[in-house]
């Protein structure tokens, strides 16, 4: 299963099946099609996969907007990048083939149901007294010098606890089809369970299509919002509102779907937005972006750097602890270690100053991955790492890997990922591939709403799990926490900065006639040989 990255998380069952579901809008100008489905995240390999089925179709690169609603349980096994394998333990071709045949499957079937129809739009906070949604990382969210400090009692006024809600109607009325966002990971049900399931968002969507259409429960800024809020001793983790993990996630998923129910007829009765769509997609590679020093706390030389997981991504989360305490209090020892060693041995050597970079850049991260230079803890040789296999199954995994030759020489995780723009409407849609924290997520659509202001949008709504995956994107204040999301943002500690910095290239070129536009790509990411993925595939006999 992918979302809790535990080897032993088997499937066994089956509680809910998992859906994709689409809209597309055309106008005379063109189409776009939105899509959200039910699994973890979006990977660059199923965009790909699908970008290629869909190709007689119509739409360009930039007009296809993939999301993922984000359950943690969910089936593994559809990247082609070695570290999203490790936990699997492989590449499932199967899984990969059903996720975008069915992806591919709901775009047709919207492209060719279009029909005359309106499009309109309301919004709504949760009252306090909903248990909805919490901050998990109120250290980190503390830093941040705009908020208010909240204790543990407050952590549900420590997110955004706003709905937006998009309804397509037809001509007549009729609703078609509902789109929200809401920012709530998916993780009511925890990491001990071994069955399917769509989770919150899911039950969400069940309960609002048996009174209007397809109806879509998207994530906003979740990097740091959790469903779950009462501390299970027996378990060791948070868990939701009742003791049964499956039955939190039906009162969780309730709750959405009564606010949704609630904007939706909010909507019907609401102006009708102005039809107009724009979309623009850049391929950025993020190990290498200089940060805008408006984005960067006044830091002149602020940049990324090639990708680097930290000890506190291993361990884990209050809701889904990870790496055993005593295998990663050992990791923090060699971490630090390594670091004191190669700063002091490489100070007279040629690779000094992508050393003590490297450091700048991701620091204070104990280092455990170097997934863009293919290395655990200093080792790009796998099998003489001193951590154990037995110890963590993943891990063994990924030393089999690196003896059959699977690992190659590409990187662990995508390193050049899509950015997207999307506009319909008075509305801006920013696709990020990615998990952002609130804060993060306000500041970038901030940033961007400033810029697209100027061409009439009036709303900047971030998009997240869309298009690929590669972690978290934390504020800097929250990185230099080094909490667990602080410790799964990969391309250092000027991420959002990055993020930020290239939105704004885009956003500025969307003010520009079509035809006027610079491609602002730096590139494609890497292709794998058939032969490499074949590899590392999954083989049942790994169980």
């Amino acid at each position: 299963m992918m979302g809790y990255g535990l080897f032993h998380q088997f499937v066994e069952e089956v509680e809910t099946p998992l859906f994709a579901r689409a809209v597309v809008i055309k106008t005379g100008r063109g189409k776009v099609a939105w899509v959200n489905a039910e699994i973890c995240f979006i990977t660059l390999a199923i965009r790909t996969a699908v970008m290629e089925k869909i190709g007689g179709l119509g739409f360009t690169e930039d007009a296809v907007m993939l999301t993922a609603q984000h359950t943690h349980s969910g089936p593994g096994g559809y990247s082609h990048y070695a570290l999203y394998n490790m936990s699997i333990p492989g590449f499932g071709p199967e899984v990969f083939q059903i996720i975008v045949d069915g992806i591919v499957e709901v775009i047709i079937q919207a492209d060719a149901n279009a029909r005359p129809a309106v499009i309109k739009f309301s919004s709504g906070e949760f009252p306090l007294d909903r248990d909805v949604a919490f901050n998990r990382s109120l250290a980190a969210y503390n830093r941040n010098p705009e908020v208010v400090k909240v204790t543990e009692k407050d952590a549900n006024a420590a997110i955004d606890r706003q709905m937006l809600l998009f309804r397509f109607d037809g001509v007549d009325g009729t609703p078609i089809a509902t789109w929200n966002f809401f920012g709530v990971h998916c993780t009511s049900i925890s990491n001990d369970q071994h069955r399917i399931c769509a989770d919150n968002k899911g039950h969400a969507a069940a309960l609002m299509e048996e009174h209007e259409g397809v109806a879509v429960f998207a994530q906003r800024s979740a990097g740091d919002v959790t469903p779950n809020f009462i501390f299970d001793r027996k378990k060791g983790w948070t868990r939701g509102s009742h003791e049964d993990d499956f039955e939190s996630s039906r009162i969780n998923g309730r709750l959405q779907f009564e606010q949704a129910r609630e904007l939706s007829a909010r909507a019907a009765i609401s102006e009708v937005l102005p039809v107009e769509i724009d979309s623009l997609l850049a391929w950025v590679d993020f190990t290498k972006v200089s940060i805008d020093a408006e984005f960067s706390r006044g830091e002149t030389d602020a940049r990324t750097g090639p990708a680097c997981h930290g000890v506190a991504f291993a361990r884990g989360t209050r809701e889904g602890p990870g790496m055993p305490k005593i295998l990663a209090d050992v990791s923090v020892l060699l971490s630090r270690a390594l670091k004191a060693w190669e700063l002091f041995s490489m100070r007279w050597k040629p690779v000094a100053e992508a050393v003590r970079l490297k450091y700048r850049i991701q620091d204070p991260k104990d280092i455990l991955f170097e997934a863009g230079q293919r290395r655990i803890l200093g080792f790009r040789d796998i099998r003489k790492l001193p951590l154990p296999g037995w110890a963590d199954g993943g891990l063994a995994a990924f030393k089999r890997f690196y003896a059959n030759g699977s690992l190659g020489d590409q990187p662990w995780i995508p390193q050049v990922l899509p950015l997207q723009l999307m506009i319909v409407g008075d509305c801006a849609f920013a696709a990020v591939p990615g998990e952002v924290t609130t804060i993060a997520g306000r500041r970038i659509e901030k940033s961007l709403l400033e810029i697209l202001s100027t061409r009439g949008i009036e709303e900047v709504v971030v998009a997240s799990y869309a298009n690929g995956y590669c972690g978290y994107v934390t504020t800097l204040e929250e990185y230099e926490e080094q909490a667990y999301e602080g410790g799964h943002t990969v391309f250092g500690k000027h991420t959002l900065g990055a993020v930020q910095t290239r939105f704004k290239g885009m956003a500025l070129e969307m003010l520009k006639p079509v035809a006027e536009r610079r491609n602002l790509s730096d590139g494609l990411p890497p292709d794998f040989s058939g032969g490499e993925i074949a590899l590392r595939s999954f083989d049942a006999r790994f169980r």
